[in-house]
Order: C-alpha cells, then sequence, then structure tokens
C-alpha cells in the first residue's frame, strides 16, 4: 500500500518562498551597489537611499505580497547589509536582557526575567558564522578554528561571547549580555527596589570617602551594573584607570583611561592580562583603579595598589556571599605563583578591602544588593567581618517572582570616622535596628 506523503504547511511554504526571496534581492543589491559612492554616503542617508534601490528590486520581482510582507522584507535586506541580520529584531527589543544562540536554529533570550525560545533563525551555520564576523571584526578580534573562542564588546556596549565548532558540536554557540548605551541609573535601580535609600547614602559616602570596594555576585547578578552606578559617586577630577577584557563600564567622569585586555594571535605571541595592565595604570598615576572583574593573577596586584595610595579603587569577584568572596580571592592569589603563607594573604584582603558588597539574582528574576559587609581586620588567622544591611527573602509569589524585605543590623559602620573626615554625615537613624523596605 503506497505511502501518503502529506503536503507542506501552506506557513511553511510561505515562509520558505520569502527567505529565498529575501536572498534573491540581497544577492541582487550587492549586484547593484557601487561601492566607490557608498563609501561617500553618511550612515542615515546611506540606508534611505538603498531602501529605494530595494524596494525597487521588490517591484520588479513577480511575487505577490502585502503591505506588511513587503516592508519586512524590505527590513531584513537592510538588516542583513547593515546590520546584524536575524539578530537586529532582538536587539532592538529592549525588554530583552539576554540573547542565546545554541547553532543556528536555536535561539532564546530572556525577558523581564524569563527565559523563552523566539522565532528568530539563521539560514544556516555560515550564515551565523557571518554575522559572528561581522560583529568582532569591528573591534579587532577574531575567531577561527585555531582560536574558537571570542569575548568582544558590540557598539551598543552589549558584551559577546562566541564559541565555535570544533569546540561547539551542534554550529556556532553566542551569548549577549545586553548592556545598552543608556545604562540603569541609580533612580532606575530604586524604583526596581534593588536596594533602599539608607543603602545608597552609606556606598556613596563610601565612594566619596575613598572606601575600597568588592562587588560580589553570580552570573548576571548586576555586578557591572552596580558598579558603573558607584561609579557616578566618583570626582569628576579624579583620574580613574579601568581594565577589562571587553570594555564595558560607562563611566561618566572626564578623566578616565580605558584599558583592555588582548588575547594571543595566531602564533600564541602578543598577549596582554590584566595583569600587565594592572602593572602599568600603577605608572600611570592613577587615583582609582577600576578592575572590571578579578580572575586570576592581578588580584594580588589590585590588592597591593590598593593598600599603596590608590584607594577608592575597585573590583568585582564571582562569589555567592561575603565570606565567600574573601575565599575567592585567596584562592585567585594563589594564581600568581607566589607561595604566601594563608595569614599573610588574610592580612593583605583584610587591609586593603573596607566594603564587600553582595548583588545576587534571585528567583523570577530580581536582582537585589542583598549584603553590604564591612571588614573590620583580623583575629588570630581569621578575617572578622560584620553585616550593615541585608536582604531577607520571604517566599516566592504566584508569579514566581521572589520577594522579601531590606533590614538594617543595627551595626554602625566602623569606617565612619572616614566618612565624618570626609565631610560626610549620615545620619544615626540609617543604622536603627529595624526593617526598612519589604517588596
Amino acid at each position: 500500500m503506497a505511502q501518503t506523503r502529506m503536503p507542506p504547511r501552506q506557513s511553511d511554504s510561505k515562509e520558505t518562498s520569502l527567505e529565498e526571496l529575501k536572498q534573491r534581492i540581497h544577492g541582487k543589491l550587492v549586484d547593484k551597489l557601487d561601492l566607490t559612492k557608498v563609501g561617500e554616503l553618511e550612515g542615515e542617508i546611506l540606508r534611505r537611499e538603498i531602501r529605494l534601490v530595494v524596494e525597487h528590486l521588490c517591484d520588479s520581482e513577480d511575487t505577490l505580497l502585502n503591505r506588511s510582507e513587503r516592508e519586512q522584507l524590505v527590513t531584513e535586506v537592510l538588516d542583513e547589509t547593515f546590520g546584524l541580520g536575524p539578530l537586529e529584531f532582538l536587539l532592538k527589543d529592549a525588554t530583552i536582557s539576554d540573547i542565546m544562540i545554541n547553532g543556528p536554529k536555536n535561539i532564546y533570550c530572556e525577558r523581564r526575567g524569563k527565559m523563552e525560545k523566539t522565532n528568530v533563525v539563521f539560514r544556516n551555520n555560515d550564515h551565523l558564522m557571518q554575522i559572528i564576523d561581522r560583529i568582532i571584526s569591528k573591534v579587532g578580534r577574531r575567531v577561527d578554528e585555531t582560536c574558537p573562542m571570542v569575548d568582544a564588546r558590540m557598539s551598543d556596549g552589549s558584551r559577546f561571547n562566541a564559541i565555535i565548532p570544533p569546540l561547539a558540536l551542534d554550529g556556532a554557540c553566542v551569548s549577549i549580555r545586553r548592556f545598552g548605551s543608556n545604562p540603569l541609573k541609580l533612580e532606575d535601580l530604586l524604583n526596581y527596589k534593588a536596594f533602599t535609600p539608607e543603602m545608597v547614602m552609606l556606598l556613596e559616602g563610601a565612594m566619596k570617602a575613598r572606601l575600597n570596594i568588592i562587588i560580589s555576585g553570580g552570573t548576571g547578578s548586576g555586578k557591572t551594573t552596580l558598579l558603573n552606578t558607584l561609579s557616578s559617586f566618583i570626582a569628576n577630577s579624579d583620574r580613574v584607570v579601568t581594565i577589562e577584557d571587553a570594555a564595558e563600564l560607562q563611566l561618566q567622569q572626564d578623566h578616565v583611561v580605558r584599558l583592555e585586555t588582548r588575547p594571543a594571535n595566531i602564533e600564541g605571541k602578543g598577549s596582554i592580562t590584566a595583569t600587565d595592565l594592572v602593572k602599568n595604570a600603577l605608572r600611570m598615576r592613577p587615583e582609582r583603579i577600576i578592575i572590571g572583574e578579578c580572575r586570576g593573577a592581578e588580584t594580588l596586584d589590585m590588592l597591593q595598589a590598593m593598600n599603596t595610595g590608590h584607594e577608592g579603587s575597585m573590583t568585582t569577584v564571582h562569589a555567592n556571599t561575603p565570606r565567600d568572596a574573601l575565599s575567592r580571592l585567596e584562592t585567585l592569589i594563589m594564581m600568581s605563583g607566589f607561595d604566601l603563607p594563608l595569614k599573610a594573604m588574610r592580612t593583605q584582603i583584610s587591609s586593603a578591602v573596607n566594603l564587600i558588597v553582595q548583588s545576587s539574582r534571585l528567583q523570577g528574576g530580581p536582582r537585589k544588593i542583598t549584603y553590604i559587609t564591612e571588614i573590620c581586620g583580623m583575629e588570630q588567622d581569621t578575617i572578622v567581618m560584620q553585616d550593615i544591611y541585608r536582604y531577607h527573602q520571604d517566599g516566592i509569589d504566584e508569579m514566581g517572582r521572589a520577594y522579601g524585605r531590606f533590614v538594617s543590623t543595627g551595626v554602625r559602620p566602623k569606617f565612619m570616622h572616614r566618612l565624618e573626615s570626609a565631610g560626610i554625615r549620615l545620619p544615626s537613624s540609617a543604622f536603627r535596628e529595624r526593617v526598612m523596605l519589604e517588596d
């Protein structure tokens, strides 16, 4: 008995024909462009002129398209020519915070704290590789079989990471952490109840009094956003040197020197590490040094800089609690290759770091400052810490989002004399033991 073959769904065949039409028009557009004249036109004028050409090419095709399909086709051809192809649709959506590409056909995004699969697809892995090359070539990075991993920043400040075959088995994988040109400001974080006004007063005073601060947190907990926010309290006259693997900090001060590490070339030479940049930064007469993230041997150099006149410096580390952050610092110091005794390491940490700010991403997506913890010094071989403010999670609401309350522990920080010496007066009520804010 002959097997009946099901005809393709009408929507599938229509999508296929539109994709073929888009490729055909794009090919004709490339053949038609005069590259010598294209370089003479500015961005918006060029896009407007090319749009007219694309519309004319659409008219020349013997295909019936309604108005919305025609507009979609023109937009997609323009995105393919000037932008990042299928990614443009996701990058224009301000509600998306993360984009994750698992091969050309599986694209996910995080929107308002929820992970969801999108309808966006690439034609094939070669198409995806073209878009990856278009992104990283703008910042002088490369990715190929000899160097199959790359970190970069996009033109809007977003963090870009790609890993390609043979390391990625199912096609190129891309992760984009959105970090737009208009980052969240202090007022936005207060509206989102990421922290309380009392906590802001303390952090502002700590920055102005030049306390050394470490921001601790897990992946996606908002460490970089918080670092940017706290940097707004730095005086405009301070000379600040920032050191990052992929530059994404957006400091608003005038006197900022931005440094970025460099990976090795195809011969395995020419690598410039964060340790190299920290050592060089000390010769640049900085008043503050900000490292995007301590993840290796540069940690020891950073702590030494904090101890030798570069007060008011900041960095971030990956850790789940303030106590874990100290253990993480010890591990990173060991990566420098120096066989330091445990007590010497902890003495170095306790004298360099004044404050640990813990940022956490709770269930359902809300990001909170869950601890502001003071480093008080050493007792025998143990670093003494005290929590000034905490966040207690009370449960999960019907929407699956965590809720809780911010509390003041009633502890008055020991560094208050430094704030007062800098002319900063905080009300005593800011440290009274109480519940400050409930979600």
